[in-house]
This record gives structure tokens, sequence and C-alpha cells, in this order.
């Protein structure tokens, strides 16, 4: 459970004012407390419902609902792999297992060393190059098994 210090009571704040306090605007006041907090825990889902006078259960069911919100830690290193039709056909399952085998965690978890964490999406709107691999916001097409080391050898030092 995360706890939410003074400093960080303020950042949410200050992200909310940015949206003018507004309720219509709370996707784009969540996704930017999770690109500042990294995951949207329950205390942050509270202040910004506080903030935009709307209630917590509006709040949660908006994270809730869209995948790309999550209420669990990530790793410094997220994994997406999408499975919508174009990858799957092209081999996304296949890849998405030898990612799972090769961090040794399933889908929605994260490394022990925090590291990695490993998700799937539906569709990233890069057919051409199925099938295709998000770390963070950087893409990688045309991913192979043989790909899969290759990637993760970017990131590990």
């Amino acid at each position: 459970m995360m706890t939410i210090c003074e400093n960080n009571v303020s950042k949410i704040e200050v992200i909310c004012q940015e949206f003018n306090n507004d309720k219509r605007e709370l996707i784009n006041v969540l996704h930017k407390a999770q690109t500042t907090f990294g995951y949207l825990p329950e205390e942050v889902q509270v202040i910004v419902a506080g903030n935009l006078n709307t209630s917590l259960a509006h709040v949660y069911g908006v994270v809730s609902f869209y995948s790309f919100f999550t209420m669990v830690p990530k790793g410094k290193h997220p994994i997406n792999i999408c499975t919508g039709t174009a990858c799957y056909v092209r081999g996304a399952e296949k890849v998405l297992d030898e990612f799972k085998e090769k961090l040794n965690i399933k889908v929605g978890e994260t490394t022990k060393d925090d590291m990695f964490s490993l998700s799937n999406l539906r569709c990233v709107g890069a057919c051409g190059l199925a099938p295709v691999v998000l770390v963070g916001e950087k893409v990688y097409g045309r991913v192979t098994l043989d790909g899969v080391q290759e990637i993760l050898n970017e990131y590990i030092l």
C-alpha cells in the first residue's frame, strides 16, 4: 500500500489544477497522475476524486475499466505484447510465452528486481509490424522468439 506524503498530495493537486479541477478531464488527470507515480493506488484515486468533486466509485470505475490504467506498480521497463488479431496470427502468443519464460513471471506480474512487468494489449495500431512488442513507449516490430532475448538485453545492465 502506497502512503502518500504531503509532497505527493501537492503533486496530485497540481495535476488536478492543470485541468481546472474539471471532472470531465478525469481521464487526462488520471493519465498524468499515472505518468507521475507509475500507477494509481487507492490513495491517489481518493485525492483525485476529492479535487475533481466526484465520487471515488466513479474514479475507480474509470481506472478499472480502461486497460491502460493500473492499480499495481509496474516494473521500470513495462513490456506489453500486442495480442490483437494481426499480431496473434503472426505468433504473438509464442512471443508472450517466451517473455514469460525468460522473465519467470506471468502476465500482470513484475520481476522480483522491479525491472520488468509483463502485460498484453489488444491492438497498438501497428498491424503491419506484427507481432509488436512495446517496452515503455519504444515499439519493436516483427519480433521473433530469438528477438525476445535481444530486446531484454537492451535493458539489462
